[in-house]
């Protein structure tokens, strides 16, 4: 029988799975788990899958019917892609748990054109991926296998989902687009984001150059209908445009807390706005200076200033005028047009509308551009908050063609799991290969389709390495969360990846004989990024997590002292190297927690579709992990933020930090909370998180999310457009 004609009433994997949900004496029964998960293999798995009696012949055949590209399998021999596979075979992977095993062959299995039946297998996905991202090299591919087998590395959704799939997107999480205060680069704007929801992840966009509603056009006063109808624009056009049906096409938009059209940029976020303005699917996102933060302090006025005026007075789109330190010249500029608003009005209205849909993003655009090496300005974020890079801006023609080409942001991510980097036997080893991996993502990344994006891709070779398994790897280990020794260990993990990426990107560089584009003038070249590390010795001190990396080489001051001399002399390659996406389904399949937040809730519920809920356990749950696998909405988010920061000063990109609270807050948790509140969740509790993160130097904030008295959630991410 195939998958298409699969009785579902007569299966019993999800009978089995569901019963993980029923206390047996108290106790959670995981045997439940384990036994959906061997039913899942014997009524699904084996039964519908098809492959070939030999390995060879099984890959001509997908070959021969359309189903997997032949180029990449050409760079090497029949006999090294056999002994490849049969290493694979005899490493015995196995999913660890039911939802694991769903997820991988329900989201990322090669499946028959008409959907009967599995083409492939965990190794073979595997496989393909350690062969098309090696690109001929043996060694490489060699090693990558070892790392994805092992599950230590984790290429992002659409590479490994697509990795020599014959039809296929992009490899590519996302893009960043901005868009300038003309109508031809609105209207290219808007056929980038069809092209590039169409062949790959999520599109972010910034409109914070755009004119303000009822500014003039031409002299004619009142003619600008401002930034909301073109995220109408923008939001139909990712709701059209998708990878090949296999993922909804989604998209983030970015605004200038400083632009006057900002509070009906939140507003048309609301349940109850107008179906004309309302935007039901699009991502919001919020760019604040620091100035913003003083004036909310100060309980003062903001002004609002007119972008197309603050571009006539400065020269360059408002994006790049330095706000904290222009502002009060452009209060005083009568040239410039401006609106006056309590601050903490719209403070407020932030809350409110992160307690309503967990929107809008923050980005702390002053504390992202003074920890960028990179010459230049970051202006805007993501679909999912993580990637910061520098930008230039476009001039086009009524062609719509380039005057002058300015540079936009692709990034390709990959994350690392964290329990299991931690028992490699060469740590350093690992990440240089999963650098090479991601590497070779950003040198075949070719979008034609928009042309800024392919020129700052190819200047800045920019890749996004993360990783997942935080709160898994502190359990296991019986730290509990957010704890001194547990921000010990964060900071020395994300060091060893800044270290070892480092040395990696030098290294490419060196063999090349190429750098980013600009390395002469960036923090690196002048050596200046080193001092922290040069001057602050980050080995551990605290004797638990001395012990936690016995066996891992973890650089002094020394070491870092002669990685800056290298890098001084033969450059990098990679403009940014680091970055902490969202982990979605990708962990399931890891068995591991999601990113560096703590896990939601023992035994996760998901609704999947036709399928009803399905059950995951907290990963390595057992007697000895359960006191320190407490549930995030239980957890302070100081703790969270502390967390992100220990790992944040390591991170030359950004994080997606996630705030989960619940709207009844369990009593003694924030110790401002007062006993006329009740225990209620308001704006304020978010406020304060919000204004903690800032001062903490967190340089994004990504959703927030509710667990209401009712038990749904608010604001929770479905869409893994740009995670991992």
């Amino acid at each position: 029988m195939s998958l298409n004609n699969l009785d579902i009433a007569k299966v019993t994997y999800f009978k089995l799975n569901n019963e993980l949900n029923i206390p047996v004496d108290g106790h959670i029964p995981l045997d439940r788990d384990h036994a959906a998960l061997a039913a899942f293999f014997k009524e699904n798995v084996i039964p519908n899958t098809k492959l070939a009696a030999t390995l060879k012949e099984h890959l001509t055949n997908l070959i021969d019917q359309g189903y997997l590209e032949s180029d990449f399998l050409q760079q090497y021999s029949w006999d090294f892609i056999q002994d490849l596979y049969d290493y694979l075979k005899s490493q015995h992977f196995q999913f660890k748990s039911f939802m694991a095993a769903y997820k991988f062959y329900n989201q990322y299995a090669l499946k028959s054109n008409n959907g009967d039946y599995y083409l492939e297998n965990y190794e073979l996905r595997v496989l393909f991926n350690a062969l098309y991202f090696a690109g001929g090299n043996t060694q490489l591919a060699q090693q990558l296998a070892t790392e994805m087998i092992h599950q230590r590395y984790q290429p992002a959704t659409p590479s490994f989902l697509n990795a020599g799939k014959k039809r296929r997107g992009e490899f590519v999480s996302c893009f960043l687009l901005q868009i300038t205060d003309d109508m031809n680069s609105i209207g290219r704007a808007i056929n980038s984001a069809l092209q590039l929801s169409r062949i790959g992840g999520g599109v972010g966009l910034t409109l914070s150059n755009l004119r303000e509603a009822g500014s003039p056009i031409k002299g004619i006063k009142g003619a600008s209908s401002g930034v909301l109808p073109v995220m109408k624009l923008l939001e139909d056009s990712f709701s059209y445009s998708n990878q090949l049906g296999q993922r909804q096409g989604a998209g983030a938009v970015y605004l200038n807390i400083f632009h006057p059209d900002i509070m009906d940029f939140l507003s048309a976020k609301k349940e109850n706005a107008d179906e004309k303005i309302r935007v039901k699917t699009l991502s919001l996102g919020v760019i604040v200076p620091d100035k913003f933060y003083e004036l909310v302090r100060n309980n003062a006025d903001m002004y609002l200033f007119s972008p197309y005026d603050v571009e006539r007075v400065y020269g360059v789109p408002f994006s790049y005028v330095d706000i904290t330190k222009e502002y009060d010249k452009m209060v005083a500029n009568d040239q410039i047009t401006k609106y006056k608003i309590p601050a903490r009005e719209v403070e407020l209205e932030i809350s409110k509308l992160q307690q309503e849909s967990g929107y809008p993003y923050i980005l702390n655009i002053d504390t992202a551009n003074r920890a960028n090496p990179i010459a230049g300005k970051i202006i805007m974020s993501n679909l999912c908050s993580e990637i910061q890079q520098v930008q230039i801006p476009s001039t086009l023609n009524d062609r719509q063609d380039y005057v002058q080409m300015g540079t936009d942001v692709s990034c390709n991510l990959g994350s690392t799991n964290i329990p299991n980097l931690m028992t490699s036997p060469d740590f350093g080893r690992s990440v240089r290969a999963m650098t090479r991996a991601l590497t070779f993502v950003s040198d075949h990344s070719n979008i034609e389709a928009v042309p800024s994006i392919q020129k700052g891709n190819h200047l800045n070779h920019a890749i996004g390495l993360g990783a997942m398994g935080l709160h898994t790897y502190l359990a296991i280990n019986q730290i509990e969360y957010g704890s001194p020794t547990a921000l010990e260990f964060t900071s020395v993990y994300f060091m060893l990846l800044n270290y070892w990426t480092l040395v990696e990107s030098n290294n490419i560089a060196q063999e090349r004989q190429q750098t980013f584009a600009n390395f002469s003038q960036s923090r690196y070249a002048d050596g200046s990024y080193f001092s922290q590390y040069i001057e602050h010795d980050f080995r551990p001190r605290n004797p638990q997590v001395q012990k936690l990396f016995q066996n891992i080489f973890v650089p002094g001051p020394q070491d870092w002292l002669r990685l800056k001399n290298k890098v001084q002399k033969d450059g990098l390659y990679n403009a940014y190297r680091l970055a902490v996406a969202p982990t979605g389904s990708i962990s399931y399949i890891n068995d591991t927690s999601a990113s560096l937040q703590p896990i939601t809730w023992l035994v996760e519920e998901r609704q999947e579709k036709k399928n009803g809920k399905l059950y995951y356990p907290a990963p390595h749950l057992s007697n000895e992990t359960i006191p320190y696998y407490k549930s995030a909405y239980d957890t302070d988010m100081r703790k969270v933020i502390d967390t992100y920061a220990a790992a944040q000063q390591h991170v030359d990109q950004g994080m997606s930090l996630t705030l989960f609270v619940r709207s009844s807050i369990p009593e003694g948790l924030y110790e401002w909370k007062t006993s006329d509140e009740e225990g209620k969740q308001t704006t304020r509790d978010l406020t304060i998180l919000r204004n903690y993160a800032y001062y903490k130097g967190i340089k994004s904030l990504y959703y927030v999310r509710t667990f209401t008295d009712d038990s749904t959630e608010v604001g929770v991410n479905e869409c893994e457009s740009c995670t991992i």
